[in-house]
């Protein structure tokens, strides 16, 4: 099963961590509600996870943290993006009607979501002809919005 197919449940993240030889751990309950939770077009660093979950109680160590999100990017559960220079954000991965991409600028930190069809087809054009097969498709595009051109930093 993949996240392109399917949302993960705790029940099947715990079937896929066991094929892979882990185990579900409350910690990584923890952090995939998390992540099933946030609204629409909300992304976390693994820093913005580590405050949230703190001042909800939890006691996952920001190590911990890292290591979970990476592995749930490595498994496809989560999208990792480099929205910004400074650090990664991740988001549940979507089956693949919600398929989205990003813009972000680079003077405000905004980020605006856009679905376009056209480039997951042209991405499986691609990858069809050297032989792959698509897991995920991303396209960030960066650049200064209006509200950036405005202002002065």
């Amino acid at each position: 099963m993949t996240s392109a197919e399917t949302t993960y449940s705790p029940e099947s993240l715990k079937a896929e961590l066991n094929s892979k030889g882990c185990r579900m751990t409350p910690q990584r309950e923890v952090i995939l509600s998390t992540f099933q939770t946030l609204p629409e077009g909300e992304h976390l660093s693994a820093e913005d996870l580590y405050e949230r979950l703190k001042i909800q109680g939890e006691n996952i160590s920001l190590s911990t943290i890292y290591r979970t999100v990476k592995m749930m990017a490595r498994m496809g559960i989560l999208r990792e993006l480099e929205l910004t220079e400074d650090h990664k954000h991740y988001e549940i991965n979507q089956p693949k009607p919600h398929h989205h991409h990003h813009l972000v600028c680079v003077k405000t930190n905004r980020v605006i979501e856009f679905k376009n069809d056209q480039i997951l087809t042209i991405s499986k054009k691609v990858a069809d002809k050297y032989g792959f097969s698509v897991l995920d498709c991303q396209l960030t595009i960066i650049g200064v919005s209006p509200e950036g051109q405005r202002s002065i930093f």
